[in-house]
């Protein structure tokens, strides 16, 4: 398994425990929308707490309000912000 289908997994399962969702992470598809009309539904006090489970949990500091519409549209974009922060984090280009 790669890095970023191990970070989707994790995402998943993230968002399962601390939005307390009554669906499997399997259930939850990579390029679907987690706002908006035919998403997962999720509202703005989710999207609060995704940022700080994120923070927690990977050190992915999303302060700009743009930023996070972008970043949390689905577990395919969380995943490439997750991805670009470790590599930065740990110096790689």
């Amino acid at each position: 398994m790669d890095n970023i289908t191990a970070i989707k997994q994790d995402i998943r399962r993230l968002m399962i425990e601390n939005l307390m969702l009554p669906i499997s992470p399997e259930e939850i598809r990579d390029d679907q929308p987690l706002f908006g009309p035919g998403s997962l539904g999720l509202d703005s006090v989710d999207a609060l707490q995704l940022v700080v489970a994120l923070d927690k949990t990977y050190g992915l500091k999303i302060a700009d309000p743009e930023a996070a519409r972008q970043i949390l549209e689905s577990v395919t974009t969380i995943t490439a912000a997750v991805a670009k922060h470790q590599e930065s984090a740990s110096g790689k280009p």
